[in-house]
């Protein structure tokens, strides 16, 4: 067997490969959706879609390797130079009942295929081989004026897909766009609607609005819509407008961690955490919320600090993100300013001093010099290592004779 790697190819290339086999093979094949949208905006697409006429049991005998998870809405996985491109057979979709998924699909052409999907911006097709852009629905002259429009009626496209509200706020704002007045009333009466499907869908695209630099308009529209409140029933108005504040002034980079901490801002860490689990997150992402909603002011309590608990701050991992959440909510609030210029002090005189160097003495030192194993050699452990990082010690001989002190001291107390 050969240990040669395939090469892999752009993602154009390989929509460019999959449309010309569809098209030597007699079928109409074109690029579609959101790849259109982001060429058109002068935007390098991360993946290209295809539509075709061809059917998915077609498709599958044209290509060596796919993925059929999809066929029975058909949507085939063509797995080619390294790459994954979703081939869609044009369809209508029938009836829904789950808010999610079409009870039956009907296989037909592209231009009602574009009736069925979501938005304007994101129901155009373009020709590669042609170089041309195919529009039934009106998406070009939208993407010019900058609006988000269902397709068709707002109503019913919310009523196929109830997520279709969050992926409109999505659009608008990292596009910086308005959504346009029916679809935004639309979006309005059927909010209430998220509760009906599943909390993962809602966390991703969630997520997608809070990691986006332009969250603070994502955050507004899906606040003005009605849409926070029931993705977060327990946090009243004043709650979350405080929290989208906060998220909003953070850097345009951060990450998903951080601004749902900030816009949670003013819960505590079990409520945090009860919050998470209900969007059911993972639980890295839960302690990361909790840990920096929790520490924020705890961190501001504490300054100024001593060198060695200085040198533990800053070890955490989580350090950078919870001093930007510090500073954002002092900004905003006006509180604990003295507290944060002391600590930018401290930070800066303590110069390139390591922040963890290696223990001078282990626990089986510890107890050979005399410490009884349990709890005793834990708090001894840690108060050795923090004379360390004070640099009260700098090698073992010290370590030892500050260990033999801290024995004896403690055994006359006892």
């Amino acid at each position: 067997m050969s240990n040669r790697k395939t090469k892999k190819l752009s993602a154009r290339q390989v929509m460019l490969d999959v449309v010309g086999c569809l098209r030597e093979n007699g079928y109409e094949a074109l690029a579609a959706g959101g790849c259109v949208r982001d060429m058109l905006l002068g935007k390098k697409p991360n993946d290209y879609d295809v539509a075709t006429n061809a059917t998915p049991q077609t498709v599958t005998k044209l290509f060596k390797r796919t993925l059929t998870i999809g066929a029975q809405f058909g949507v085939v996985v063509v797995l080619l130079g390294g790459r994954q491109v979703e081939v869609a057979t044009f369809r209508s979709d029938q009836t829904y009942q789950d808010g999610r998924r079409p009870e039956k699909v009907v296989f037909t052409d592209a231009r009602h295929d574009a009736q069925r999907r979501d938005f304007t911006i994101n129901g155009m097709f373009y020709d590669p081989l042609a170089d041309r852009i195919i529009d039934y629905v009106g998406g070009k002259d939208d993407l010019h004026k900058g609006v988000v429009r269902a397709i068709g009626s707002a109503d019913r496209r919310f009523e196929e897909d109830h997520l279709r509200m969050l992926r409109a706020i999505r659009f608008a704002g990292r596009l910086d766009f308005q959504i346009e007045q029916k679809t935004f009333q639309a979006i309005r009466k059927n909010a209430s609607k998220l509760k009906h499907i599943s909390i993962e869908r809602i966390a991703i695209e969630l997520e997608y609005i809070l990691a986006d630099p332009q969250r603070k308009r994502g955050l507004n529209l899906a606040y003005e819509c009605g849409l926070l409140e029931n993705i977060f029933p327990s946090l009243g108005g004043d709650d979350l407008r405080f929290g989208i504040k906060i998220a909003s002034a953070l850097p345009k980079k951060c990450s998903f961690a951080l601004a749902l901490a900030a816009l949670l801002i003013n819960c505590d860490g079990k409520n945090s955490r009860r919050i998470c689990r209900d969007l059911k997150t993972s639980n890295e992402l839960r302690s990361q919320v909790s840990w920096l909603i929790s520490n924020r002011q705890v961190l501001l309590d504490a300054v100024p600090l001593s060198k060695g608990r200085l040198k533990q701050w800053l070890a955490k991992p989580l350090f950078e993100p919870l001093l930007q959440l510090a500073r954002i909510h002092a900004r905003v609030t006006s509180t604990g300013k003295d507290q944060l210029r002391t600590l930018r002090k401290q930070i800066a005189d303590l110069g390139d001093e390591p922040l963890t160097p290696p223990r001078l003495l282990d626990g089986h030192d510890l107890i050979k010099l005399g410490a009884v194993p349990g709890p005793l050699v834990g708090q001894l452990a840690e108060e050795l290592y923090l004379a360390q990082l004070e640099n009260h010690i700098q090698n073992r001989s010290q370590a030892v004779t500050w260990v033999k002190k801290w024995l004896s001291r403690h055994h006359n107390q006892d």
